[in-house]
């Protein structure tokens, strides 16, 4: 058989590729070795956004609804129940891929891909061989785990937790990034001990350190232990589970036994051999240019297997963008305004740049707190903020971070912003519905406007 173009992998990037291929009038072989939708849909967005749901209601009929004159008794949880939502969610995304597939012809291939040349994939397991004009390269991720947690049996990767019968007692999440907060949330409104180890100055080490500090302040209502500017030295199976040695900047020595311990230090991008052998360039990752192009004519990398932003929605637009260049439009991804999202509670979203990596002589940064805000009152929230970071001479948005209930929503205003190189007051002037949340985002405009109302 042969292709106007060969999709490898069917996660995000791969299947929003060979979908605008397909609009494009091209024809499309995607070839997957497990299930359509990838690690997002399998084993990352999807399933652990479907086990927070269930704990965010738990956390908000527990805090609130006394305090809302609401007689409800909230006698606990069924695990199996709230990871069988977990599969159900799982189950119905992958359908709807598959949907898509037959909807736009798309040719479905199950197995492995092996790459002959640029032109040519062998299936592994049925030795079939697929022609193609052109070649995308989506093969994804994998959770990175070594020395000495790759030592010791029975230590867990995200993958891991979703194949999880019962809870443990404690748990010890090695990494307090955004893998590693999202399931310290989880777990601790199941009421696990959770101790978080991080290397960097602070948790979300990505984040600015002021909405660390914000989230920091949730986790210690639940009980989370932060080390920060620590690291685990070494683990060992014990009859009750795990010992732990932590050692801090100082040098300072920790021993903690736990139930269960959680590595929770990133992916890295999946490169089989056959790719290089192909002799595509790689740093880090399958290294391209704006137009996702590798080294060689008619190969392209998307999404987790670049290495570089490894977020499926960059995945996706990562897929569009190399399906335009392959039908002769030309286009190039534009990093500028990727939308950052946390989905701890209160949500964590950001997009554009950061305060820590602004000079500050050239900015201007206004913080509105949530606690001004009179749909937050209603809402009993009261942690939170939204910052904004604009030009100080023409006041253009340059960024926006938000702590708050639903910011992995509310940032899409501030992605718009950036991307378009909107003006302070252009936002500002847009009425803001009240009573919102989104009039948080409306405040900290204000104070960069120089002309904040409610503070």
């Amino acid at each position: 058989m042969s292709f106007d173009a060969i999709v490898i992998g069917g996660g995000p990037g791969g299947y929003v590729c060979a979908i605008k291929l397909a609009q494009y009038g091209k024809k499309v072989a995607l070839i997957e070795k497990e299930n359509l939708g990838g690690t997002c849909t399998n084993w990352g967005c999807i399933p652990t956004k479907a086990l927070l749901t269930a704990t965010h209601l738990l956390d908000e009929s527990k805090e609130k609804a006394s305090k809302l004159g609401l007689k409800i008794n909230v006698e606990g949880f069924d695990l199996s129940q709230i990871m069988a939502h977990a599969n159900k969610s799982i189950t119905l995304s992958r359908k709807g891929i598959e949907f898509l597939m037959k909807k736009n012809s798309i040719t479905v291939v199950k197995g492995t891909a092996e790459v002959v040349n640029k032109n040519k994939v062998r299936i592994k397991e049925t030795g079939e061989e697929i022609e193609g004009e052109n070649l995308v390269l989506a093969h994804g991720s994998m959770p990175t785990i070594f020395p000495p947690f790759s030592d010791v049996e029975g230590i867990w990767t995200s993958n891991d937790v979703f194949l999880m019968k019962e809870l443990p007692n404690s748990l010890l999440i090695v990494g307090g990034g955004v893998i590693g907060v999202e399931f310290a949330t989880f777990f601790s409104s199941l009421e696990v001990k959770v101790k978080i180890v991080e290397l960097a100055d602070h948790i979300l080490p990505y984040e600015d350190d002021d909405v660390a500090d914000e989230i920091k302040k949730s986790f210690a209502r639940r009980g989370v232990e932060i080390k920060e500017k620590s690291k685990v030295t070494s683990v060992r199976k014990v009859d009750n589970g795990y010992e732990v040695t932590i050692v801090d900047s100082e040098g300072k020595e920790e021993i903690s036994t736990v139930d269960r311990v959680l590595v929770a230090i990133g992916r890295r991008p999946n490169i089989p051999e056959d790719v290089k052998n192909l002799g595509v360039e790689i740093e880090r990752g399958v290294k391209t240019d704006l137009a996702m192009r590798t080294n060689i004519d008619g190969v392209y990398a998307i999404g987790d297997i670049r290495g570089q932003v490894m977020l499926a929605h960059v995945a996706m637009y990562e897929g569009v963008v190399a399906a335009k260049n392959i039908a002769g439009i030309e286009a190039e991804m534009d990093y500028s305004a990727i939308p950052s999202i946390i989905f701890t509670n209160p949500e964590i979203a950001s997009t554009g740049l950061r305060e820590k990596d602004v000079d500050k002589d050239k900015v201007k940064v206004y913080k509105f707190p949530l606690s001004a805000n009179g749909r937050a009152r209603t809402m009993l929230e009261n942690i939170g903020f939204v910052k904004v970071i604009a030009d100080k001479d023409d006041e253009t948005v340059l960024g926006m971070s938000i702590v708050s209930p639903v910011a992995t929503e509310l940032i899409m205003e501030g992605v718009i912003a950036v991307r378009n190189k909107l003006k302070a007051h252009q936002l500002e002037e847009s009425i803001h519905p009240h009573p919102t949340l989104s009039e948080t985002l409306l405040g900290a405009l204000e104070g960069v406007t120089d002309k904040p109302i409610h503070m």
